[in-house]
This record gives structure tokens, C-alpha cells and sequence, in this order.
């Protein structure tokens, strides 16, 4: 009986020293601030046709890039005053999601009065300046008709290779730290006016934002 008792004790002893010796678990939830992680994360400006490129994100399911927000004619001009009221419609979206970590900027013109690269450059600054720090910049000329070239009479027979010249030149400036990652393309079935997509285009041009930044 003593002896039993004794073993019984030594047992409870080491069952003891194990469950304290044992690491303690425990679970944190993590809260993220709007804007701080991959969904919503990226901004964009521009015009109707950014738009029609965020309709389609949105249509194949999309979630790093905002939704459209009322862009539409907003051409360069609406952006370069960063005060302007297309900057302010733009951070209601900074105010939903957070500041974004990078920004597509478009390059929009209507034919008359076009753009000009030092125009160009404000809306790169503005994008920064509206932007979480260090974000990264993108920039893209408004889609290109590779069947039918002149087809955008709003922007005039030359201008979305105007836009995609001028994305590109600001690309191949160091000073302006921009990412080019190729043009917009929109064939002749996948267009309303000459100019803006179509349902099929916008899941088009959807598609195309998806290989581009996710």
C-alpha cells in the first residue's frame, strides 16, 4: 500500500513538470490598416478609359486596384493642379481604403488641347504627393487600336500613341521612377464608339490589368 502510494505520487510529479515545462500557445489577431495589404492597395487616375479598365478588373474579379470612381474626362489637365477637384474625388477613395502603396497613372487627352511631358511629370508628382510614401508609380498611355489605329477621334488619329510616347518617355526618365509595363490594346469588336470598351472589352482590358500588377 505505501509503496503503491509512493509511485502514484512520483507519477503525478513528472505529469506535473511536463505540462509546465510545455510552451504556452497563444492566438493574435491581426487587424490591417485600409490599404495596407494587396486588396484595394492600388490607386489609379485618368479618364473614362481608366475607368472602362477598372470595370472590367472589377468584372474578373480584381481586388488589388480600386473599383471606377467617376473618372470619366478627366483628361492630363484635370490633374495636374493637385488641389483640383479630381484629386479631391480621389482621396474619398485615399479616405475608404487607405493611402494606396502604388498608383496607375494614365495618361488621357482629348485631341485638343493634348498633353505636353511637363504635364505629364505633374501628375506623376501629384501622385506621389496624394500616395503612401514611397509608392510605387505606374504609368500607361489610354488603350491602343492595333486594328484600326486612328479609330479614337476624341483623342484625335495620333492621340493614344501621343500617350503611350509620353508614358514611355517618362519611364526612360530616372528622375520621374515610374514603371512602364506595356500598353492597353483594344481590337475592333471590343469597342462602343471608336474609343471605349465595350462589355467584352472591359473584361478584356480587365485581363490585361491583371497580368500587369495582379
Amino acid at each position: 500500500m505505501h509503496s503503491t502510494l509512493l509511485q502514484l505520487l512520483a507519477a503525478v510529479g513528472t505529469l506535473t513538470s511536463t505540462i509546465s515545462a510545455s510552451p504556452t500557445i497563444t492566438t493574435t489577431k491581426h487587424q490591417t490598416a485600409p490599404g495596407s495589404a494587396g486588396e484595394h492597395a492600388m490607386g489609379f487616375i485618368g479618364c473614362s478609359m481608366a475607368e472602362n479598365v477598372a470595370q472590367g478588373y472589377v468584372a474578373v474579379d480584381g481586388k488589388h486596384m480600386w473599383g471606377p470612381y467617376g473618372t470619366g474626362g478627366m483628361v492630363v489637365q484635370s490633374w495636374t493642379n493637385p488641389n483640383s477637384a479630381s484629386w479631391q474625388l480621389f482621396d474619398k477613395q485615399v479616405a475608404k481604403h487607405g493611402k494606396p502603396t502604388s498608383v496607375w497613372v494614365m495618361v488621357c487627352i482629348f485631341q485638343n488641347p493634348g498633353a505636353t511631358y511637363d504635364e505629364t511629370k505633374k501628375l506623376i508628382a501629384n501622385a506621389r504627393l496624394h500616395a503612401a510614401p514611397n509608392a510605387t508609380i505606374y504609368i500607361t498611355g489610354q488603350p491602343v487600336y492595333p486594328d484600326n489605329p486612328k479609330s479614337c477621334q476624341l483623342a484625335g488619329p495620333d492621340g493614344p500613341e501621343l500617350t503611350e510616347n509620353l508614358a514611355k518617355q517618362a519611364a526612360a526618365d530616372a528622375t520621374q521612377n515610374v514603371k512602364y509595363l506595356g500598353p492597353f490594346k483594344l481590337l475592333k469588336g471590343e469597342l462602343t464608339d471608336g474609343c471605349h470598351a465595350n462589355t467584352v472589352g472591359q473584361k478584356s482590358l480587365g485581363q490585361q490589368a491583371l497580368a500587369f500588377w495582379g
